[in-house]
Order: C-alpha cells, then structure tokens, then sequence
C-alpha cells in the first residue's frame, strides 16, 4: 500500500477503511430567524467505509447518520426538527451519503455524491479539505453545503435556515 501526497491530503494505499462512528463528528452550522441568529449542531453517524482504489477516480465512499441524532442543544428546537415536518426520523432513520466520483480539481479534492434525506436524493459535493494517515487509517476532514429545499424540507421559512455547511471529522481504523 503506497501512499500520494498533494497539499494538506496524502492519499492512503489502496483497500477498504471503515469509518469509527465513535471517533467521527458531523456538525453543522446554520441561521435562523431570518438569518440573524447562528445555529450549531451535531449529527451522529450510524456507519460507513471508505474505499480507495488503483485508479483514485474509482474510488469510493458511503455514510448512514442517524436522522435522529440531530443535536443543537435545544430540546424544543431539536425535537421539532426531527419531527414530521423536517427530517420525519421515525418514518426515514437514516441519511445516506454514497459517493459517485472523486476529482482532484484546481482547488483541491471533490468528492462528488448524493444525499438522500426523508426519501429524496439530491447531488451534494465535499470538498476535502486535510486527510493524515494514522494507525490502521486515517482523518479526513471535508466540507459541504446541504440546501434543505433539495430534499423537500421547506417548513419555517424564515424561522429556520435553508443552507447548512457541513464539517465532517471523519476517522477510520
């Protein structure tokens, strides 16, 4: 297994990486009350691997959070999301990531995929911004920008934000 290194990413050898649910973060940062107000969150993820093939572009990743994680620290507010109206937990438990290509383009690496939220899909690219090798792994650390609209999630215009930036704090091992 050899590695490739360009800027703040060394690529690791080839094969399958489980992703460590318990050493991962997903967080998000959003706004509400019409963009005045900042919201900060967590989503807890259920599972995932990734896979690096030969060929980079061959290369391969899935996620599954829990729709029911979402955290903000406000019962009120983390219970109305998880509710019907929002994420609909009960009736679509997980969020899935699946990964459908990964580029090296001039700002650095695109992992391009779909995200499926409450039975919808919609394309959402992460932008990797570090991967280090660890023991048996490595961390990877990536950005994306979900548009709740994309997915159906409409409710509480105004009230709740539409964008949320995504920081993913991925450790595999």
């Amino acid at each position: 297994m050899t590695s490739m290194t360009t800027d703040a990413v060394t690529i690791p050898g080839t094969g399958v990486y489980r992703i460590d649910p318990g050493r991962s973060a997903i967080s998000f940062a959003t706004r509400h009350l019409f963009g005045l107000v900042p919201v900060r969150g967590t989503f807890g993820l259920r599972s995932g691997h990734i896979r690096v093939a030969d060929r980079l572009d061959e290369s391969a990743a899935r996620a599954v959070i829990a729709s029911d994680s979402f955290h903000t620290g406000s019962s009120t507010r983390d219970t109305q999301i998880r509710s019907r109206q929002y994420l609909d937990a009960g009736a679509h438990p997980d969020i899935t990531f699946a990964s459908t290509g990964l580029a090296l383009t001039e700002d650095g690496w695109l992992l391009r995929g779909t995200l499926t939220v409450r039975g919808r899909t919609s394309p959402v690219p992460v932008r990797i911004v570090s991967l280090v090798p660890s023991a048996g792994g490595f961390r990877l650390r990536a950005r994306a920008r979900v548009d709740r609209y994309a997915f159906g999630i409409t409710a509480g215009r105004g009230i709740t934000g539409r964008r949320l930036t995504l920081t993913l704090d991925i450790v595999t091992g």
